[in-house]
């Protein structure tokens, strides 16, 4: 199963990525974050770990399995039966970016947790993908 959507924003590339990787600060910004919470030292990285924790769902372990400088990073979390990746892709374009966000689901019981979650996940995709729009645009401190 795969969920994604896009977004553009009106802002410099390094200012959208710095705010998409300072992920302990995404609580602030985004309804779908609970607790973000970095498990190590220093920023996000490959092999970096963060435990999330987002409203109706059990907290999760991602770990980055993809990081490409000022442009991409993807992570991956196991539970449940399920194997969940992802995916965070900045564009530079004429005036301003594309960000596209999406998530994987892959495993035996991905087929249910899409019947049971689906819409759930592409809401705060969704969501998410705004509220980094709205943050990058304004004036608040990354």
């Amino acid at each position: 199963m795969r969920f994604e959507t896009s977004v553009d924003i009106d802002a410099a590339a390094e200012r959208v990525w710095r705010v998409m990787t300072d992920v302990a600060r995404w609580p602030e910004f985004t309804p779908t974050m609970t607790t973000v919470e970095p498990l190590g030292d220093g920023p996000l990285s490959l092999g970096g770990r963060v435990r999330i924790k987002q409203p109706g769902l059990p907290p999760m372990v991602w770990q980055v399995t993809e990081f490409t400088e000022g442009a991409s990073f993807a992570w991956r979390a196991t539970g449940g039966g399920v194997t969940t990746v992802g995916t965070h892709v900045l564009t530079p374009g004429e005036s301003g970016v594309s960000v596209l966000l999406g998530i994987d689901q892959s495993g035996p019981l991905a087929p249910v947790m899409g019947l049971l979650l689906g819409g759930r996940t592409r809401r705060f995709v969704r969501t998410e993908a705004e509220s980094l729009r709205r943050r990058c645009e304004s004036g608040d401190a990354v």
